[in-house]
Order: structure tokens, then C-alpha cells, then sequence
């Protein structure tokens, strides 16, 4: 089976290829280091949205491109976070990284089993994984950039937002687990 590579394709291949020069910007001694991150980051989101408008809207999806797409946006998040939480290492942020991250090894386990059972299509992304994931990209970008803006607390917004992005990143795991219970159940 050869691996089908199209412009969806490609966007991800650069946001995956972006989380290097990402975290090698975020310990540059710089002053302009996290912007440059937070600019870094956006542009990946870009690309997100960007591939899968594209896949859709052209007919270019893929099996290849369905599995690598959340793959990257897993990489980055985590990634990310890691970061966030290594230099700023404290209970306030590394508790909904906590949840965040476990559950995306969570769901992305309970995908492959899924996968191998044949019933994969119970675990595909909801509407409350879209939010998540919105969420979690605005905290992410907020957190990162974390100077104040035009009188705003940005760092402030930035860890509300990953609270919100982690009580919903484990509403939507819990969904997965029961839907994925019941198929089990079921066998």
C-alpha cells in the first residue's frame, strides 16, 4: 500500500516539521522568543484548519492524511505543553496539562483498540472534541505569548482557557470511554 501524499498531506507534514523549530525558539535567549512561538503556533493552526478545509472541499482525504492529521495536532499540543510546563513549573498549569495530556494517550490507546476490534468508527472526533480542541489551541497561543496586551491579562486568560480546554478534554474522554464500553459490552 503506497502512502498517498496530496496538499492536505503536506500541511501536516510542515506542522509536524514547525514543533522543532518551536520548541528550539522557545529557550532562544531572545526577547522576542515566545512571540515568535506564539507566531509559530498560530501559523500550525493555520495549517490544521487549513488541510482539513482542503482535504474536504477538493476530495483530497486520505486514510494516510485521517491518521497523520491528528497525530500532528497530538505532537503539538503535548509538545507545547511540556514546554509551558517546564518553565513554569507549578501545580496551576501542570494539572490541566496533566489531564490534557492523559487524555490524548487515552483516546488515542482507545482508538487502536477500537481500530483492531473493527468498530473504530465509535471513537472518531465529536462536536465536544472540535471544542476541546479550540479551546485548548487558544490557551495554548494566550500561554505562550504571555505578556499583557492592550491592558488585557493574557497569561491570566491563558490559564483559564486550559481549565475550561481540560474539564472539557475529559468530558469528551469519558463520552469516548462509554461509547467505546458499550461496543465492547456488545461482543
Amino acid at each position: 500500500m503506497a502512502l498517498e501524499y496530496n496538499i492536505p498531506t503536506y500541511l501536516t507534514l510542515l506542522r509536524i516539521a514547525l514543533i522543532p523549530l518551536l520548541a528550539g525558539v522557545y529557550y532562544l535567549p531572545w526577547e522576542h522568543a515566545h512571540f515568535v512561538c506564539t507566531l509559530i503556533f498560530m501559523v500550525a493552526g493555520f495549517t490544521d484548519w487549513l488541510d482539513g478545509y482542503l482535504a474536504r472541499k477538493m476530495g483530497l482525504e486520505t486514510s494516510f492524511g485521517a491518521f497523520l492529521d491528528p497525530v500532528a495536532d497530538k505532537l503539538m499540543v503535548v509538545i507545547v505543553l511540556v514546554l509551558i510546563v517546564g518553565s513554569e513549573a507549578n501545580p496551576y498549569i501542570a494539572l490541566p496539562s496533566a489531564i490534557i495530556v492523559g487524555r490524548e494517550i487515552t483516546i488515542a490507546s482507545l482508538r487502536e483498540w477500537m481500530a483492531e476490534l473493527g468498530q473504530r468508527a465509535h471513537v472518531k472526533v465529536s462536536q465536544l472534541g472540535k471544542w476541546k480542541t479550540s479551546f485548548q489551541m487558544l490557551a495554548i497561543t494566550l500561554l505562550l505569548y504571555g505578556e499583557d496586551l492592550a491592558g488585557l491579562p493574557i497569561k491570566m486568560m491563558g490559564y483559564v482557557l486550559l481549565y475550561i480546554s481540560a474539564i472539557l478534554t475529559f468530558w469528551s474522554m469519558l463520552n469516548y470511554l462509554s461509547a467505546a464500553l458499550t461496543i465492547i459490552q456488545k461482543n
